[in-house]
């Protein structure tokens, strides 16, 4: 049976067996809990929300956010209003997770981090504290992404992957100056088990090869091969004597 604090104000039905919700939280209609979830104080769960057994969200989340466009924005944004959270994940606090989202089993979700829609991350993956993972970022199995990293729209990172702290991506070579231009938007390509160091940045479009090595604080310019470790800035093959 639920255990719903009676500050809470919960709309759904659909809630599993053991599913506990805290002080001053909103659960809205057609939202999906399963057993033994744990939502924590202040946390908002939208409508079309489906949330997988054994799941905790600490105090602050904000899970299904719509996205909005004002007149600053030339993009219109566009999403289903549906997310999927699989069991056994941690979201931690004033995460804020949007619509058109999903998120594998197993994952842990740093505090504050933001996931915007269209967001594909797969199971056994951490995405750490202040984390920003922009529209349309697939990001493979078993991947770890460090604190205060930002994955533009349009990256896509493999499986195993690990990427320190403080890696930025970027994706328009023309700054913005241009708007929101669809078909010159291009993200990182970080293909499986590769390695990036701290504060490492990314222009727009690199790929990096399967199990390669970025050193920190290199500037990636151009594609790293396969198997292959880089560093500086520009970041160019580590010189072996």
């Amino acid at each position: 049976m639920p255990t719903i604090h009676s500050s809470a104000v919960v709309e759904t039905d659909s809630l599993g067996e053991g599913v506990a919700i805290g002080e001053f939280s909103v659960v809205r209609p057609g939202a999906v809990l399963g057993d033994r979830v744990t939502i924590h104080p202040h946390v908002v769960i939208d409508a079309g929300v489906e949330i997988g057994a054994d799941t905790e969200v600490l105090p602050g989340s904000y899970i299904g956010r719509r996205p909005r466009a004002v007149g600053a924005v030339a993009r219109q944004p566009s999403f289903r209003e549906e997310l999927r959270i699989g069991a056994g994940c941690a979201i931690g606090a004033n995460a804020v997770i949007y619509y058109g989202a999903e998120l594998g089993a197993d994952c842990l979700i740093g505090d504050a981090a933001s996931i915007r829609e269209a967001v594909r991350i797969g199971e056994r993956c951490v995405i750490g504290r202040s984390v920003a993972l922009d529209r349309e970022v697939e990001i493979g199995d078993g991947t770890v992404i460090m604190f205060a990293c930002s994955i533009v729209s349009k990256s896509t990172v493999g499986k195993g992957v690990f990427i320190a702290q403080g890696v930025l991506t970027t994706n328009d070579n023309a700054l913005g100056a241009d708007g929101w231009v669809e078909e010159r938007i291009a993200g990182a390509t970080i293909e499986d088990e590769a390695r990036i160091g701290a504060n490492v940045t990314f222009l727009p479009g690199v790929t990096v090869g399967r199990g390669a090595v970025v050193g920190a604080g290199s500037v990636v310019t151009r594609d790293v091969e396969a198997a292959t470790t880089v560093v500086g800035n520009p970041a160019r093959p580590l010189r072996r004597t």
